[in-house]
């Protein structure tokens, strides 16, 4: 069976040591390299091509955002799971559109890191529960009482899909789970979009986790 390959970034040896000591007692997975700023962590990950790079928000010469843009633009099969302090909505926002696909608070890591990074290394989202929970009730607190829920106009068959890319999965994937075409599953997507005014992928995923579709 071939290694669960992870790079750390994290401006704190300390947290690095006891992030790969949980990691590192899966048998099957390995920390590859460790990155104490954005820069070294760009770097590394155009090195090794890691299947998940752990990224702290806060971090020297070069943030945690700007990193995850360019470790999800240059080393597109790597999946970034932001490791953070901060559990405000605009930090989550940012780090989802630069192409993180999870967000695990540091205080809950100790329980969820192991799960968090077993969900984004297989192409799914990631949210600790706290974040999660803001990220709902802030949307609950946009749409208002009297507010038109544009995701209850979606037919069945779109909610289905719409899931399943929050999810992450491919057209291909979705195609073959549900029995349909690619060609259709994208015709599903982009009507989804159109309805729900959503313009990428990291749209999706921070409608879905507003609305509670996905955690």
């Amino acid at each position: 069976m071939t290694a669960l390959r992870i790079l750390l970034a994290d401006d704190h040896t300390v947290v690095r040591q006891g992030l790969r000591k949980v990691l590192e007692e899966r048998p099957d997975w390995q920390v590859v390299a460790e990155a104490g700023n954005g820069r070294d962590a760009v770097r590394l990950a155009e090195q090794h091509k890691p299947d998940v790079a752990v990224v702290d928000v806060a971090m020297p010469l070069l943030n945690g955002i700007e990193a995850t843009r360019q470790i999800t633009r240059r080393v597109p099969q790597t999946k970034v799971l932001v490791l953070s302090m901060y559990s405000d909505e605009a930090y989550v926002t940012q780090m989802l559109k630069a192409g993180a696909t999870g967000y695990l608070l540091k205080d809950s890591a100790d329980v969820d890191l192991v799960q968090a990074v077993q969900a984004v290394s297989q192409g799914k989202s990631f949210f600790s529960p706290a974040v999660a929970r803001l990220m709902s009730d802030d949307y609950a607190h946009q749409r208002g009482d009297n507010a038109v829920d544009r995701y209850e106009s979606l037919s069945e068959r779109e909610r289905e899909i719409f899931q399943l890319v929050a999810e992450g999965k491919t057209n291909k994937e979705m195609a073959a789970l549900l029995f349909i075409s690619p060609s259709t599953v994208e015709t599903h997507r982009a009507r989804i979009m159109e309805k729900l005014d959503l313009h990428s992928a990291a749209e999706i995923v921070l409608y879905a986790v507003r609305r509670g579709v996905i955690r």
